[in-house]
């Protein structure tokens, strides 16, 4: 069985654009933590899922740091297990990562 923590239903959170399927080595930190290590296993302009053995709350703000890139705000708007998905702050270009 799998337990899974969602925000409530939020109409302003809504895909808005495509994710696109990568597996891509780097960390979530919530703001005020080292950080865990996570394998981003999808991503958008707007957000991302990853698995991480971190554990994160629903609603939390977070980093996600790259190689290579500029790290990311986000904020957790679900998790499952060892996955969570989280919506960027700001959009983010995938240049790189998506192709």
């Amino acid at each position: 069985m799998i337990k899974a923590r969602i925000a409530e239903d939020d109409p302003s959170d809504r895909r808005q654009g495509p994710r696109y399927p990568v597996d891509v080595e780097g960390k979530v930190r919530e703001l005020g933590t080292e950080g865990n290590e996570a394998r981003i296993l999808n991503i958008s302009e707007m957000g991302f899922m990853a698995e991480s053995t971190g554990e994160f709350e629903v609603g939390s703000r977070v980093w996600l740091i790259l190689p290579g890139r500029d790290r990311a705000s986000a904020i957790v708007r679900w998790t499952a297990g060892h996955r969570l998905g989280a919506e960027f702050a700001e959009p983010i270009t995938l240049e790189g990562l998506a192709d």
